[in-house]
């Protein structure tokens, strides 16, 4: 029967109905694309999501919003087979009880979308006249190496920035919600170094763009690219990478099926040492320019005196051996090349954890080598037993999730949470079943509201036939928010999960890291939980207290606010408390049309 949603009618294909439920997270498109003339002008030319291949058509050819002929523009699709009421996004009095904190705000975030004239809406009174106009959109990529708007030198060497951690530079918002903020060309910097070499660890590259990135006189460096893509993809990167004759390839290998290279990290090599740069950025320009992404920047590790032992410059963290160990995972010559540099550099002034992924079924102690249970390893060696934080909740932060099981119990509030809750060396207490979890990710209207409109849920990439096998996720939903940092309009490509005290005001410990709400990227357990096993590549850093001779951290809320605050405040990069859904909010879902209001662009999302 046919029905309507109030985004508009929507189906779902055969080919799409009968997709692997495993799909990964940004799995490369193996399907032919629609024609819009010239094929080739319609593909972006790098590997990628099918629904950033959407948003990139999109963006060529988009569909203009009109209140009187907006459902004949789509009027070629097939007619859809139910709605996302009937699939029961909507929650229940008795659901939104259950899962919103007493005393917690629900009152809708405020948008930053210029307001000005609307002519076109159907639906005045429900949609402001603010909802149907673009921002004010200034500078291209292209536009930034003049920009007025690029790091001052004294920004991008202040030490003050205790943590190291930064979010990415939005075009199209107020400067001061960029301060201290970077861009790549900001990281690759001759302020940070003479550089010498340079690899470049990613799932999505766009090499004619990144290579300028680089300052002019980088350019020729030696550059490796760390990638997964086979046959076509990995043909078409080597044709990418061509002319270029100082790019090498090094591709990953990936033996489990569905399993992707989503490692973002860079290993910069320069004449004065060496630095790690772990962050979420895909190296394509869609992902530095209007996203919300998440950087670690590393301090500047000195080369070690010749002959020196190769146990010494290590952190208290461990990090430089778990560094080498991560690259030694690959067994890749030119990563065994990278390990040794690592090795003669001191890292001992590393004050963060890494948390890595690799493709693999490990047992024993292995277990606990990558993915939740490494993290459930760190948790346990490194935080203290303190009572009442055994009942303190969870929040997690992602761009798209894969399939979790038929309910909660099969993975998500199972194996996972049970790693995220650990606190000290003690087995799980009662408290600790019982922790909130909040889930983050954005819904229709942050899309919509969004600086880049609906196009901006190509880097959103859950699909309906994940979703509707897992109606239950939703109560666990809360939107995506970040008035306090000027950045509610720029959509998550950042993943954070971290554990904050009721009132979060304090924090447990803090990760950003590259893996999204899959099995795939953390690992779920076969055989009756004697074995992990892991899909994909990952990779990111957990900020514990104690590294920082703290015994909890004090939550910035106000990451680029004027108002002085102590340095020991950790930045978390959206609000809190995190708002639940409401009973109009629905999950972005890329694989479906929004035809009944307009984006920021005065457009509709009609992906196929």
């Amino acid at each position: 029967m046919t029905q309507e949603s109030s985004y508009g009618r929507w189906t779902v294909s055969s080919s799409d109905e009968s997709e692997n439920e495993k799909t990964p997270i940004e799995k490369p498109s193996t399907s032919s694309l629609p024609s819009f003339g010239q094929d080739v002008l319609n593909d972006p030319g790098y590997t990628c999501s099918d629904a950033r291949k959407a948003a990139y058509r999109r963006k060529l050819s988009p569909v203009k919003f009109d209140s009187k002929n907006s459902t004949s523009k789509i009027s070629s699709l097939k007619r859809q087979k139910s709605s996302q009421e009937d699939l029961g996004w909507g929650l229940s009095s008795s659901d939104e009880e259950e899962s919103h904190p007493k005393g917690q705000s629900r009152q809708p975030g405020k948008g930053t979308v210029k307001e000005e004239k609307c002519t076109s809406l159907k639906e005045p009174s429900k949609y402001s006249p603010r909802d149907c106009q673009p921002p004010v959109i200034p500078k291209t990529e292209e536009d930034y190496e003049t920009s007025d708007e690029a790091q001052e030198p004294w920004d991008l060497l202040d030490e003050k920035n205790l943590f190291r951690f930064y979010l990415t530079r939005v075009s199209g918002i107020m400067p001061k919600y960029n301060l201290g903020a970077l861009h790549i060309k900001d990281i690759l910097s001759p302020l940070f170094g003479t550089l010498l070499s340079s690899a470049q660890f990613n799932y999505c590259f766009d090499v004619a763009w990144l290579v300028r990135q680089y300052p002019l006189e980088f350019r020729k460096k030696p550059i490796l690219l760390v990638h997964g893509d086979k046959r076509e993809a990995k043909a078409r990167l080597q044709e990418q990478a061509k002319p270029y004759e100082n790019i090498s390839l090094c591709q990953a290998k990936l033996d489990i099926a569905f399993g992707t290279h989503h490692t973002k990290m860079m290993l910069l090599l320069y004449e004065e040492g060496l630095r790690v740069v772990i962050h979420t950025s895909n190296l394509i320009q869609a992902d530095w320019h209007q996203k919300t992404q998440g950087i670690w920047l590393s301090p500047l590790y000195p080369r070690l005196p010749y002959g020196t032992p190769s146990t010494c410059g290590e952190s208290p963290t461990n990090f430089k051996s778990d560094l080498i160990s991560y690259l030694m995972a690959y067994n890749a010559p030119p990563l065994k090349e990278w390990a040794d540099i690592i090795q003669e550099h001191d890292l001992s002034e590393t004050r963060v954890y890494l948390i890595g992924s690799t493709p693999g079924r490990f047992q024993g102690n292995h277990k606990e080598d990558w993915g939740h249970f490494r993290l459930r390893k760190l948790l346990k060696e490194h935080t203290s037993l303190v009572p009442e934080q055994q009942s303190w909740p969870i929040v997690g932060q992602f761009s798209s999730i894969g399939s979790l099981g038929a309910d909660e119990s099969k993975w998500l509030c199972a194996e996972f949470k049970d790693s995220l809750v650990i606190v000290g060396n003690r087995g799980k207490t009662e408290a600790q079943r019982d922790v909130p979890l909040h889930l983050i990710y954005p819904t229709v209207e942050n899309v919509r509201k969004s600086l880049e409109g609906y196009p901006a849920g190509g880097s959103l990439p859950y699909s309906l036939q994940t979703a509707e096998k897992q109606l239950w996720l939703h109560s666990y939903f809360h939107k995506w928010s970040a008035e306090t940092s000027g950045r509610t309009n720029a959509m998550p490509h950042i993943k954070t999960y971290m554990r904050l005290s009721p009132d979060f005001a304090k924090m447990a410990w803090f990760l950003v890291t590259s893996a999204n709400l899959s099995k795939a990227a953390w690992g779920a357990l076969e055989k009756n939980g004697t074995q992990l096993m892991i899909r994909s590549y990952e990779l990111g850093v957990l900020f514990l207290p104690s590294a920082f001779g703290m015994d909890t951290f004090k939550v910035k809320r106000k990451v680029f606010s004027e108002n002085q605050e102590p340095a020991t405040s950790f930045p978390v990069p959206y609000d809190l408390p995190p708002e639940i859904y409401d009973h109009n909010d629905r999950p972005w879902i890329w694989n479906i049309p929004y035809i009944k209001a307009p984006d920021t662009h005065g457009n509709m999302w009609v992906p196929s």
